[in-house]
């Protein structure tokens, strides 16, 4: 029961202090001081205090948007494990849930955008799900090198299963697991090379052109719902790089904390070395991490 709790506590209030720790990593590379690390949640406290204003073009789709993606995204977060414990929500194939619940947020992101009736935020819709249909099969195939790795078809016993020994025994499958799973973590995010959450280019913008008629309440829900599927991927991707068990609760949760705050300082460091890719660039790399996943599953099928 105090698992369940403090699972739940970490994904409520831990996903906006990765968005300040990338944010001051940015910062401390361009010999700024940055926002403080608390800046996300200062951000998200303003816009639920202002209004929200709805186009007379728009219909429920619109104001539904928001609220399914946050739903679905949190339903995710119950089903992964943080730290070295099962999560609240586990059962056989769960993984494919897991799944299709970002499916089913990035949906109605698509929907709401449409509903608008712009045909700049339909540029930006049409985008995303291409991307995304790039990006799926490297999750899949990381799911069924689990699934055979650990003999389950349950998230909460695969990844936990994930230590040293499946390592030593499994190293070069895991390793190009990795690789797919971080290209895919920072495309699914939005994040550089693949997009800028911080771009005002239009030719050059994907999530953000989507969510640019939200205001307020709903625009705060769509950050929130972004930075929590930052931290449940984030953490997936955690438990393959960062394989432990300490057999103390309070350290494994410890391990898991520090390993997230790693990850946002390895994404803020990506972000300031590199540059946006060309647009005819990202499904080349998006195929490449397929590449990769797919030879991670062939290395175990033996």
């Amino acid at each position: 029961m105090a698992d369940t709790v403090i699972h739940i506590l970490i994904g409520f209030l831990m996903p906006p202090l990765l968005l300040g720790v990338i944010g001051k990593t940015k910062a401390a590379f361009a010999g700024r001081v940055g926002a403080p690390f608390l800046q996300p949640y200062h951000d998200l406290m303003r816009l639920v205090r202002k209004g929200s204003i709805f186009s007379e073009t728009t219909t429920w789709v619109f104001r539904a948007g928001p609220i399914v993606t946050l739903a679905a995204t949190f339903i995710a977060a119950l089903l992964i494990p943080f730290g070295n414990h099962s999560a609240p929500i586990s059962f056989t194939g769960d993984m494919i849930l897991f799944a299709y619940l970002f499916g089913l947020a990035r949906f109605f992101t698509t929907i709401a955008a449409l509903d608008t009736g712009s045909s700049f935020e339909g540029m930006g819709a049409a985008r995303e799900v291409t991307f995304s249909c790039l990006a799926e099969p490297t999750l899949f195939f990381a799911l069924i090198t689990l699934a055979k790795l650990s003999g389950s078809l349950s998230l909460s016993t695969m990844l936990t299963e994930v230590c040293c020994s499946l390592w030593l025994n499994a190293g070069a499958s895991l390793l190009l697991l990795l690789g797919g799973l971080f290209v895919v973590l920072l495309a699914e995010n939005c994040r550089i090379p693949f997009d800028d959450p911080n771009t005002h280019l239009e030719l050059t913008m994907i999530h953000e052109v989507m969510v640019l008629d939200h205001s307020g309440p709903a625009f705060a829900l769509i950050q929130y719902a972004a930075a929590l599927k930052l931290f449940v991927l984030g953490a997936f991707f955690t438990h393959l790089a960062v394989p432990y068990r300490t057999g103390n609760s309070a350290l494994d949760w410890g391990v898991f904390v520090l390993g997230m705050l790693l990850l946002a300082v390895a994404i803020g460091s990506v972000e300031s070395v590199m540059a946006r890719l060309r647009m005819v660039r990202i499904p080349q790399l998006l195929v490449a991490a397929t590449i990769l996943a797919a030879f991670s599953t062939l290395l175990v099928m033996r």
